[in-house]
């Protein structure tokens, strides 16, 4: 899979900014993205911290890239910028000030163009990351929603789950009169058909599961019919994808059960891209996949945004941070 990105990226060159260029895990990944040719880092913050801790750790950054907000030439263009961007909600000093912080300072950078990509979140918190990318590079055309995916892989086999980390559940986003703007089943449509796309990214043919502890009105209550309702959403919005639901996930993996319970399903008992119907259940799910199953687990892969921006965990170590810029490049 990675082999497969890296040949895309060598015939089409990228830059990716980190906005943690201090940190150790950063440094290591960046050391090994030079080293492979592949990928142009920029680093984001101080150049002697920056030198320093690459000394420190012995990692290669000659001729790496480093941009410190503090005395980058191109500030008052960048803090106008922002401003036409931010339409009245920050004035020029709170844009500077926002500016001075590795995290927004990277995502202007992919904004204007400089960069091709963002990995972010080695220090900074999710929110921290998606936030930036929310008010500058902003949603795109006909996207409600910032939703997240992992890739699962297990030898030659790949999985795709969605969404495991940022949407918390899914409501009706309603105007002043009350009326139904956006509905929640729509939403976590939304979610399925951009989890289908980044699958498609990685190599998989996706059939896509929008998952239940339902299968077809076999139970009630809950978020039966909102999984019921996405999957009618979610086919009007893709209706080239094989998408199916709502489904119990052994209705959705196992074809003996799938005879059963919804024989003929174009899914079920074949899925290999499942879209859970709230946070609970997805950040569970993966993490079963991955920690009983054997899976590797890549991700979280934001979907939704004009451009490929993605959070890393704190927890993350410098493989991590290596596979994920290479992921994060190759959406670009």
């Amino acid at each position: 899979m990675f082999n497969a990105m890296i040949e895309t990226l060598k015939a089409n060159p990228r830059k990716i900014v980190f906005t943690e260029g201090p940190d150790a895990r950063i440094l290591e990944a960046t050391d090994r993205l030079k080293k492979g040719g592949f990928l142009t880092p920029i680093l984001v913050g101080n150049v002697d911290e920056v030198k320093t801790a690459a000394a420190a750790g012995n990692y290669d950054i000659e001729g790496i890239e480093i941009l410190d907000p503090a005395t980058y030439p191109e500030m008052d263009a960048m803090v106008e910028k922002m401003v036409e961007l931010r339409k009245g909600k920050m004035s020029a000093e709170d844009c500077r000030k926002a500016l001075s912080k590795g995290n927004y300072f990277g995502t202007m950078l992919v904004k204007l163009g400089y960069a091709d990509a963002l990995l972010g979140g080695a220090t900074y918190s999710t929110a921290d990351t998606v936030r930036p990318a929310l008010q500058l590079v902003k949603t795109k055309k006909g996207a409600h929603l910032v939703s997240s995916c992992f890739i699962l892989v297990r030898g030659e086999e790949k999985l795709a789950m969605g969404d495991c980390a940022i949407n918390i559940d899914y409501q009706d986003t309603v105007d002043k009169e009350g009326n139904v703007v956006v509905s929640a089943a729509q939403k976590l449509a939304e979610v399925a058909v951009e989890t289908a796309r980044t699958a498609k990214v990685f190599g998989i043919d996706p059939k896509v599961a929008v998952l239940s502890f339902s299968t077809k009105g076999s139970g009630k209550g809950g978020t039966v019919q909102l999984s019921h309702d996405a999957t009618i959403e979610a086919q009007k919005l893709a209706p080239e994808l094989a998408i199916d639901g709502e489904l119990q996930f052994d209705a959705a993996v196992s074809p003996v059960v799938a005879a059963t319970k919804c024989k003929g399903s174009p899914v079920a008992g074949q899925a290999n891209t499942f879209i859970f119907p709230c946070i609970e259940a997805g950040n569970i799910g993966y993490k079963i996949a991955q920690r009983l199953g054997g899976y590797e687990a890549y991700g979280p892969i934001l979907q939704g945004l004009n451009a490929p921006i993605n959070d890393l965990s704190r927890g993350c170590n410098a493989d991590e941070v290596y596979k994920m810029a290479i992921i994060t490049a190759a959406l670009a």
